[in-house]
């Protein structure tokens, strides 16, 4: 079955009883049994739900996986992998990373003993020469956030089975449409469900896949126990956008294009940074593992200045200025202030996170309108 049809059928049966071709909302705590034990596959709704349980199994089919796990947010389901490990265990993750997935690594699990490594993961022999005895898990985001960088997922994960670790991928900014890490490796693939796959900015979700039955019981015993479970009616939310993935993703990618070239040779922009151009330092590895290079870009200025940033980013008209990515409309954000704040300066700096730098997710509008609105903003 092709992704089209399984981002519409996968999981999801028309409703026995009635007929309906949605999946109901099944809003309800528990599940009336017929004896002890005797029961119709649920009990309890934290544990299983048959709408959020239709969203998990479309998800992973989407993914080329076994197992889904949604969760109240993409941070929750982080918060699930990471619990996965033990005190004195050892994390490699990118230095380019989202900063909300450094901040739980940072200030949450770091007091409970797990040590972290950031790295230049574009650079596999520099991660390499970080893996001990200790190394329990990889944690890959690509593309990174928000400088667009490109890890080579198939290289990590020979470095992942060769120390015994887990090997993590957040495919957020990809999504499954471009880019399926479990073929090229992974163990584990990370969503955060509220941008692409929900693709609509109404809802909050996280997700896990993967295809190892061992992982799979301890993500969802973590799921369980935890219980960070995402809510029946956002559940049917998601599998409602999950239908048009295609579609959107699709011309994400054709507006980025056109918003990406543009803004190469306006005269007030220093540097973009867009998988899709040939001078990107990792091209060629997008080009073999993605399908195409998606509507996320980051762009400097020239003289790199706050003020200038800060300007821009309030003159927009149609790009509206918000945290998160991937919905219908186009977003632009100042990562520096906003979803990088928590990241020291000199931390985020090293890493190209400048105060003049910007982040655009570009929508599905028209592209000569975002053009146009980017055009009179840079004025």
């Amino acid at each position: 079955m092709k992704f089209a049809t399984k981002a519409i059928h996968a999981g999801v049966h028309p409703d026995p009883t009635t007929g309906a071709i949605m999946t109901p909302i099944y809003q309800t705590s528990t599940y009336v049994q017929d004896g002890v034990g005797n029961h119709k596959g649920y009990e309890y709704s934290r544990t299983q739900n048959p709408t959020r349980h239709a969203l998990e199994k479309n998800i992973a089919a989407i993914e080329n996986g076994k197992f889904g796990a949604c969760f109240g947010s993409g941070l929750a389901a982080i918060d699930c992998v990471i619990k996965m490990l033990n005190p004195g265990d050892e994390v490699i993750s990118t230095n380019d990373l989202y900063g909300g997935s450094y901040r739980i690594f940072r200030t949450i699990f770091e007091k409970y003993g797990i040590k972290f490594h950031f790295v230049n993961m574009q650079d596999v022999d520099a991660v390499a020469a970080l893996v001990n005895e200790n190394t329990k898990m990889i944690w890959v985001e690509t593309p990174t956030n928000p400088m667009m960088n490109i890890i080579d997922i198939e290289a990590m994960a020979e470095i992942s089975k060769a120390a015994g670790a887990m090997l993590c991928v957040d495919n957020t900014f990809a999504t499954p449409y471009l880019q399926n890490p479990l073929d090229l490796g992974a163990d584990m693939v990370m969503h955060s469900v509220t941008k692409y796959l929900g693709g609509h900015s109404d809802v909050v979700m996280g997700a896990l896949v993967c295809s190892d039955e061992n992982i799979a019981n301890e993500m969802y015993r973590i799921q369980n126990s935890s219980g960070a479970v995402t809510a029946p009616m956002d559940s049917f939310l998601v599998l409602r956008g999950i239908k048009t993935l295609h579609l959107r993703v699709q011309r994400h990618c054709e507006n980025g294009e056109k918003v990406a070239r543009f803004l190469a040779t306006h005269p007030k922009i220093d540097k973009v940074y867009w998988p899709g151009f040939e001078s990107h330092p990792n091209h060629e590895v997008a080009k073999r593992q993605m399908r195409g290079f998606g509507g996320m870009i980051s762009f400097t200025l020239k003289g790199n200045h706050l003020e200038d940033a800060l300007n821009i980013v309030k003159k927009v008209e149609i790009f509206a200025l918000a945290e998160s990515l991937g919905g219908v409309e186009s977003l632009i954000g100042h990562p520096a202030t906003m979803t990088h704040a928590s990241i020291p300066k000199e931390v985020r700096e090293q890493s190209g996170v400048v105060e003049s730098l910007i982040r655009l997710s570009v929508g599905v509008e028209d592209a000569d309108d975002l053009i146009a609105d980017l055009k009179q903003a840079l004025a």
